[in-house]
């Protein structure tokens, strides 16, 4: 039963990585999708961090 378990999730993973990799209509993978991609999100997270902590600060300060 171990042997079966692990030659299907084997096949998952392969299967995957090989949906993953292939190449669609304009030439580019999903994973090459994802890299070219992923600075503009790293820089839209931090944009979105630094706008709750400051909407985090103006809630916590003291009004004197």
């Amino acid at each position: 039963m171990g042997l079966l378990r692990f030659i299907l999730v084997g096949a998952a993973v392969g299967y995957g990585i090989n949906y993953i990799t292939k190449k669609n209509e304009n030439g580019t993978s999903i994973a090459e999708d994802i890299i070219d991609k992923a600075p503009g999100w790293f820089d839209d997270a931090k944009k979105f961090a630094e706008q709750t902590v400051d909407q985090v600060r103006q809630t916590v300060q003291p009004k004197a």
